[in-house]
């Protein structure tokens, strides 16, 4: 597999770790503090975390003006943002600690599963991206995979919780579809922009349910993980979504339970379960498909417009109207002119076309 083939994949996977490893995390870290506060905390910390990036990206920055033109954000493109902070900011962790309220810990953890089938579902069905036999096979190994990890002997039925732990699973797979739309811009920025909204309400949410204020080493340890599991993985997340599409990110994300476990393996050592072996090996093998993948065929691209950091490659020829110093990759406002050709490629923001 090409070098920046499997790099993609490899972001999509780091994005996936990064965010198992928060909940054993923050069971060390943090306690027993209300589920909305530790949500808000977690958020807050993902979006204050990425803000200070920025900060010291935009002090530090050569060619400031051109990095100013590449941060601007298009008005036209606000809806998906705002849809996607309401959808997965907001309604799915409020959904989440709803349902959990009167669902089992076991049953919750296997339903979370579904925001993978909901993510590809949505992404096959209402935004047309392609798919094929083996990708469709890989990712229902992996489902199978979480669905393993997560099953628990002796455990039956469904409260009515489970159908708002569903619902939340719905509501991020909405937010990461529509994440995709605008997955060409700043990945730092959308991400901080979420943090900072999501953590606002959820926290606005904790105050008014009458949480106790965390103590000052609870809140840092907190906002510390949330940037980590929450920030830094959202990032990836988005990059993900640039270079790979929304269902093939879903499905390398939906391994995230399986490095949550092998975390919490290590930090309460235990032997693993042949649940957890029968897993990793579903997930393995699910995520060698989705490595395998070859999908080439002449295609044309037709004239697009938007930005994000890219190289001088067949898909990017083009002239610059500031000052270029020669540094690559690079990122400002730039215009693909109608080609033709054939090579092996993802479903990603320059190869969303029809079939």
């Amino acid at each position: 597999m090409p070098a920046h083939r499997l790099n993609a994949a490899f972001t999509a996977l780091l994005a996936a770790a990064l965010f198992g490893a928060t909940t054993p995390l923050a069971k060390t870290l943090l306690g027993s503090l209300s589920p909305y506060l530790v949500a808000g905390l977690f958020y807050l910390g993902s979006g204050a975390g990425l803000a200070a990036v920025m900060l010291v990206r935009r002090l530090t920055a050569r060619g400031a003006e051109a990095r100013r033109q590449a941060s601007r954000f298009p008005l036209a493109e606000l809806p998906w943002l705002a849809g996607a902070i309401a959808a997965g900011g907001v309604a799915g962790p409020a959904l989440l600690m709803l349902g959990l309220t009167t669902t089992p810990a076991a049953t919750g953890s296997l339903l979370l599963n579904l925001e993978g089938v909901f993510t590809a579902l949505i992404a096959w069905i209402v935004f047309r991206e392609n798919v094929d036999g083996q990708i469709f096979v890989g990712m229902i190994a992996i489902v199978a995979g979480g669905v393993l990890l997560s099953w628990q002997p002796g455990a039956a039925g469904l409260p009515a919780g489970a159908l708002l732990v569903a619902a939340a699973c719905a509501c991020w797979a909405v937010d990461n579809n529509l994440t995709r739309k605008i997955s060409t811009h700043d990945a730092v920025a959308i991400a901080c922009v979420k943090g900072l909204t999501a953590g606002t309400v959820n926290l606005l949410i904790a105050w008014r349910l009458g949480a106790a204020p965390p103590g000052a080493a609870q809140t840092a340890a907190a906002m510390l993980t949330g940037f980590a599991g929450y920030g830094v993985s959202l990032v990836l997340f988005v990059v993900a979504l640039r270079n790979l599409g929304t269902a093939r990110t879903g499905a390398y994300f939906s391994i995230a339970p399986l490095c949550g476990v092998g975390l919490s393996l290590i930090l309460w050592p235990a032997w693993p379960s042949p649940l957890f072996w029968a897993a990793a090996a579903s997930m393995a093998f699910g995520v060698w498909l989705h490595l395998r993948e070859r999908h080439e065929h002449a295609h044309t691209h037709s004239s697009l417009e938007h930005h994000h950091r890219h190289r001088h490659d067949e898909h990017h020829q083009h002239d610059h109207d500031f000052d270029w110093d020669g540094q690559e990759p690079h990122a400002h406002p730039h215009r693909h002119t109608p080609i033709t050709h054939t090579h092996a490629h993802f479903p990603d923001i320059h190869h969303r076309h029809s079939h």
